[in-house]
């Protein structure tokens, strides 16, 4: 088939030819293309093809699906094409792929009614230059994920924004060999969040206005478990303090508003290099999943190791800790200092670890070089055994620096 029999230019000729300067076969597709008119090219598109958006909006009242391998999908711009999902009426996403060495640029989703943009199961992801909003603000009714790629390798998501999502703006899950960089997330519960995932380079992005700035978790019960060898160094993350909305029973529910970086359940991290400041709750909380409450995955390490957090810049006041980690944070607080003030440390640990753990040099949690950051040691469950510490001296220790991720 001919790059100009696949040529759609719908409702009308454009001035511009959004396959322009595109090698090999391309489909044009201009603003007010119907659902159908583009689900049609994303089945007819080849491998290794390009679907052009055209400047515009699209509306859609369903969600898409790709699955040919190696397609590019762009548009005229992150503020120019606009993928308006306003009126989806079903779907659980604005779109999802399963196709491997998938690209996306240059474009918008707006307003899905779930997740906004799933890639499942692929080898081979760009996300460039992609906006994802829900324009009412943050609101529990929101999709949960904006740029969402789970059970995928060699990932990449750049210069790229999200705002209002009720869960993660930027969610990499149970996936290997990732980079997310230069993007800014604001304005959801998560800003960025890896999850169950291994070797990540989180850095040059700007987390502001979420609940929570940028999460590495682990969690039980999911089909990839413990991930590690995560990197966060070099990025903004300040005045996350928007009131947790996360729908009830979500994990992320328990974020406390106004959180920096948060580790739970993390092996293998180094934090360094980042300017962190000015959160309600706190800078930087390390936790593992034992005050979460019960789990029955037997593969699935709860405690938080091998974490190096280094070199990092640290300011304001965390004086208004909130929901039950929050509550932890209250309790430790006032066992130490009973009469106040209550000020929340730039580091806290809730101090679990395993037994097995105990003494062993490349389990420990190092923390050092980070100005004039203080510490605590919360002592969970805070018995007559264990009582909180704001001592560093125990992790007055390095790990060798984690190796960069090579796409």
């Amino acid at each position: 088939m001919t790059r100009a029999a696949l040529l759609l230019i719908l409702l009308g000729a454009c001035s511009d030819d959004p396959c322009e300067g595109v090698e090999g076969t391309c489909i044009a597709l201009s603003a007010g293309a119907s659902t159908e008119q583009v689900q049609t090219a994303l089945i007819q598109v080849p491998p290794g093809g390009t679907i052009a958006f055209g400047a515009g909006e699209f509306p859609f009242e369903v969600d898409l699906s790709l699955d040919v391998d190696g397609v590019t999908i762009r548009g005229a711009g992150q503020n120019e094409t606009i993928l308006s999902f306003a009126r989806q009426a079903t779907g659980a996403q604005g779109m999802l792929v399963t196709a491997n060495n998938f690209t996306i640029h240059d474009l918008a989703f707006e307003n899905t009614r779930g997740d906004a943009l799933k890639i499942l199961g692929a080898d081979g992801v760009t996300i460039r230059h992609v906006r994802v909003e829900w324009l009412e603000g943050p609101r529990p009714t929101n999709g949960a994920y904006g740029l969402y790629p789970v059970q995928c390798a060699h990932v990449l998501i750049e210069d790229s924004v999200v705002e209002g999502a009720s869960d993660a703006g930027i969610y990499v899950g149970q996936s290997t060999d990732i980079i997310v960089r230069n993007n800014r997330a604001s304005r959801n519960v998560a800003g960025i969040e890896i999850e169950n995932s291994s070797r990540a380079d989180v850095h040059g992005n700007t987390a502001t206005q979420n609940t929570g700035g940028i999460l590495v978790f682990n969690l039980p019960d999911l089909q990839v478990a413990n991930g590690a060898g995560t990197r966060v160094f070099d990025n903004q993350i300040f005045e996350n303090n928007t009131e947790n909305f996360a729908p009830a029973g979500n994990i992320v529910g328990k974020v406390p508003t106004g959180t920096g970086i948060a580790l739970l359940a993390a092996h293998d991290v180094e934090i360094f290099g980042n300017t962190i400041r000015d959160h309600l709750s706190a800078n930087l909380g390390i936790i593992s999943y034992t005050p979460i409450g019960a789990f029955s995955d037997m593969s699935y390490d709860q405690y938080p190791t091998t974490i190096h957090a280094h070199d990092n810049t640290f300011s304001g006041t965390s004086d208004r800790a909130t929901g039950p980690l929050g509550a932890l944070l209250i309790s430790a607080i006032g066992e130490l200092s009973p009469n106040g003030p209550f000020i929340v440390p730039d580091i806290t640990w809730d101090g679990v670890v395993n037994p097995a753990d105990v003494g062993v040099a490349g389990k420990r949690i190092c923390i050092h070089d980070n100005g004039d950051a203080d510490f605590m040691n919360l002592a969970w469950p805070l018995n007559d055994a264990m009582k909180p510490a704001r001592d560093l001296a125990p992790h007055a220790c390095n790990h060798p620096a984690l190796p960069p991720v090579d796409l």
